[in-house]
């Protein structure tokens, strides 16, 4: 997990470390000084999926610690080290977002609405989150608001039965919408705590879906709209990011296929780009297989 991004930061911070330490001879450094090393880092920043901007930022916050400053050999490392750190504390510095808290203190039942390109594991991510929500002792209702991609019904009733979760559903290209309302109204009249509402996948192009998104949550005013993002798409997730949060606000970021992702430089692109909470990390293809993202965690993986 995130190998190949890690490799990069331990090479560049000893790279960026030992160029600078070669250059102090009891002087103060010039921008010129750092120029052929810095832009050496960001080309293999970009290869590990990190955004132009939060490379930038990397760059510009080690200039601002090691230019015009006479800085001992010895603490060049030290210093090379810390900026990286305070940088991507600083992009990972989000709002909070704790579930179980926010579930506990909300009016019932909550509404947490899915959404996502194709391909990106909404439908999956919903199941793990409604098995991570029953071990912390509440009730769900799964809703089929994906009435477009066929057999998303049938899969998200799998996942239903698996979980011994109930599933509200109507036919194949019925208004999501309307969906969505009919498990609220179930979720009101049996006392179930959340909703957990599936939707279609989205594509750039898919204008009339983006606008039944938009339909989707006027109707119904999800408590939490969360976006699923497929790890693996490097920096199609920007405009991704950018897309649906947009077009009806995001909430919290989940990230799939953790677990095959050498690179994982999209999540501080979208972290950076969107700056909203990043809930889970889908880490495999089992319910248990979600982990509640941990910024001090991630650093520390990958320096």
């Amino acid at each position: 997990m995130f190998g190949f991004l890690k490799k990069i930061f331990k090479r560049k911070i000893r790279e960026v470390a030992k160029s600078v330490t070669k250059k102090i001879l009891e002087k103060k450094l010039s921008e010129k000084d750092l120029e052929e090393i810095l832009g050496d880092l960001e080309i293999s920043l970009l290869e590990a999926d990190v955004a132009f901007e939060v490379s930038e930022k990397i760059k510009e916050n080690l200039k601002k610690e090691l230019v015009g400053k006479s800085v001992k050999r010895g603490r060049v490392k030290q210093i090379v080290l810390k900026t990286f750190k305070d940088t991507l504390l600083e992009i990972l510095n989000l709002p909070k977002l704790d579930l179980v808290k926010f579930i506990k203190k909300s009016k019932k039942p909550v509404l947490i609405l899915f959404l996502g390109f194709n391909g990106s594991g909404k439908t999956t991510s919903l199941a793990k989150v409604g098995y991570f929500l029953q071990k912390k002792g509440f009730s769900c209702v799964f809703a089929a608001g994906d009435s477009f991609r066929a057999a998303s019904i049938e899969q998200l009733e799998e996942h239903g039965k698996r979980l011994g979760i109930k599933v509200i559903k109507h036919r194949y290209g019925a208004d999501s919408a309307a969906v969505i309302f009919d498990a609220k109204k179930h979720a009101e009249t049996r006392k179930i705590d959340v909703v957990l509402a599936d939707t279609a996948g989205r594509t750039h192009v898919d204008r009339n879906l983006m606008e039944e998104l938009k339909k989707v949550c006027r109707v119904n005013k999800p408590d939490l709209k969360v976006l699923v993002i497929d790890s693996l798409v490097g920096n199609d997730a920007i405009p991704q990011a950018k897309m649906f949060n947009e077009a009806v606000g995001v909430d919290a970021v989940m990230f799939t296929k953790i677990d095959i992702n050498e690179k994982g430089g999209c999540i501080l692109s979208v972290a950076h780009t969107i700056k909203k909470p990043i809930l889970f990390l889908g880490t495999g293809q089992d319910y248990k297989s979600l982990k509640v993202f941990d910024a001090q965690e991630f650093i520390k993986k990958i320096i």
